[in-house]
């Protein structure tokens, strides 16, 4: 596997008291990637890789760098450019017993696996009455932000959070995709995993590289305040942490809620949020009809209308086409514009 820079990290017995080191790794959001699909190959011989270039090139990305030298090809499979062929075998495998993790190089590119993972992949608990499941992780990178060409900044998650039967996690930092893609592996029905690709590399965290995952339909509270929610998920949580801190300059504190599972959506935590601040601000990178953020704030309405103090304010990509790279930054919602969304829910009497 590759070798990344290891740190201890002290934790207190709270029997004995003692503080025994305990190796940490070191890594990014890509690396914590691969770093899960090692363990999790390690301990369970069904975990099974493949796609495109995902086995002698390590990924067009390099998240599976590493994995083909260690597991070899019968588990880390390169497959032919061909995303219905894809997700076809990936179906087939894990309703025999393997658990696949199959790799969409650009969620641009996941359009022609709609077919396998609505029609069978999200309906194999129930049309065989739960009898055969489907074990599945399906991963792609998404979301803008890197000057990609056509097809490659897609943020389409909604598509998949409206089919019955399948499960979309979005992680938003290091840790959180290390546990989530663990606990997506483990989980009996499908996932779709989407990887924001534009903080890949932009942050390193601590990773306790142990095999404990995280759970697959919970928010994460990144922030407490008792002014205003802030709700985003994915790479989008890094500009609503800086508007979060700056903020607090003017003496607002926020509830920073990064949703973490598109589907199912945390309801509990979000609704509780809400209940004691009162105002709230939705923010995500995909188009703003329909989007997530539109199922988030019907939900607020129904279930928590009566502690609202301002209309839920929502900042989101346009309704267009992700734009090429010279008007990518115009397309892609900044930390001034979730700012002002904020200030201006604030003001409102």
């Amino acid at each position: 596997m590759t070798q990344f820079q290891a740190t201890p990290e002290p934790h207190k017995n709270p029997i004995s008291g003692e503080q025994p080191e305990i190796e940490t790794t070191k890594a990014t959001l890509v690396e914590a990637i691969n770093l899960a699909l090692a363990h999790s190959m390690q301990h369970d011989e069904n975990v099974v890789v493949l796609g495109e270039d995902v086995g002698t090139n390590g990924g067009v990305f390099r998240a599976t760098v590493d994995l083909k030298s260690e597991f070899g090809l019968r588990r880390v499979m390169d497959t032919p450019l061909a995303e219905t062929l894809i997700a076809g075998i990936t179906i087939g495998m894990a309703s025999q017993g393997l658990k696949p993790v199959c790799e969409i190089q650009f969620m641009g590119f996941i359009y022609s696996t709609v077919e396998h993972i609505v029609s069978h992949a999200a309906r194999m608990r129930n049309r065989t009455r739960g009898r055969l499941t489907c074990p599945m992780v399906l991963r792609a990178p998404y979301g803008g932000g890197i000057h990609a060409p056509e097809h490659h900044s897609e943020s389409t998650e909604a598509m998949f959070a409206h089919i019955p039967g399948l499960q979309v996690v979005v992680p938003s930092s290091p840790a959180r995709a290390y546990g989530l893609l663990i606990s997506a592996i483990q989980s009996p029905d499908p996932v779709i995993f989407l990887e924001p690709k534009r903080i890949y590399r932009s942050v390193k965290q601590n990773i306790v590289n142990n095999g404990e995952g995280l759970p697959l339909e919970t928010c994460f509270t990144l922030k407490q305040g008792d002014d205003i929610t802030l709700i985003s998920w994915g790479a989008m949580i890094q500009e609503t942490l800086e508007a979060a801190t700056k903020l607090e300059e003017q003496n607002i504190h926020a509830d920073v809620i990064d949703v973490a599972s598109i589907k199912p959506l945390d309801m509990t935590t979000i609704l509780a949020s809400v209940e004691r601040t009162g105002r709230c601000v939705i923010i995500h990178e995909a188009a703003k009809t329909c989007g997530v953020g539109a199922e988030i704030s019907a939900q607020i309405a129904e279930k928590g209308l009566l502690s609202l103090l301002a209309p839920i304010a929502r900042v989101a990509g346009y309704d267009t086409i992700m734009p090429y790279y010279r008007n990518e930054d115009y397309y892609m919602p900044s930390t001034q514009q979730i700012m002002e969304a904020a200030l201006k829910t604030m003001a409102f009497q």
